[in-house]
């Protein structure tokens, strides 16, 4: 067995055990969006507080991923730089309620460019792995997308970025959850 092959099966086994945690990621994702679509009037301040707990929740979990794979997988490390930066911003995000919707929307954009990014990466480690990678592929560019979208549009005011977020969130989660569902299929063979 090849040194990449063995790679390749420790990190699908790594995520076939913990596939809970992408699905909960999911869960979280579509309840975050859901609740953005049925409060379209949200109020900046509300949404900042969301976001925040949002960002701070899915990069302890992917934190947490990341330390329990760190034995089984040498590109552990990108998930943990993704999860310490949702709870960096996560952080940031509490401890300056006064922020202007601008520099959220700037928060939200690079957490999105970071986290598709590694989440790119990790399809392209797990494609001849698991059938499913190309659910967490997509993720990641659905993701870099939105990032690089709200860099480019940061005027196109915060209702929009709203629903566009709310879709974002709901897309993103049900990728995720595919993905998981796909894992644990892993698992059960």
């Amino acid at each position: 067995m090849t040194d990449i092959t063995a790679l390749r099966n420790e990190l699908s086994g790594s995520l076939a055990k913990n596939w809970w945690l992408i699905l909960l990621r999911g869960l979280l994702a579509v309840a975050f969006g859901i609740l953005l679509f049925t409060r379209p009037g949200i109020s900046v301040a509300i949404l900042i507080t969301f976001f925040g707990a949002y960002s701070l929740v899915d990069g302890i979990f992917s934190a947490i991923s990341a330390i329990f794979e760190r034995k089984q997988r040498e590109n552990w490390v990108l998930m943990l730089v993704s999860g310490l930066c949702g709870i960096a911003i996560g952080l940031i995000t509490f401890y300056s309620p006064g922020i202007t919707a601008i520099v959220l929307l700037f928060y939200i954009a690079i957490w999105s460019i970071i986290t598709g990014v590694s989440q790119i990466v990790m399809a392209v480690k797990l494609r001849d792995e698991i059938k499913g990678e190309f659910w967490l592929g997509l993720a990641g560019v659905i993701s870099v997308l939105f990032g690089m979208y709200l860099i480019y549009n940061p005027g196109s005011g915060i209702m929009s970025v709203i629903w566009v977020l709310a879709a974002y969130a709901v897309l993103f989660g049900m990728l995720m959850i595919a993905l998981a569902l796909r894992v644990k299929g892993i698992a059960k063979t």
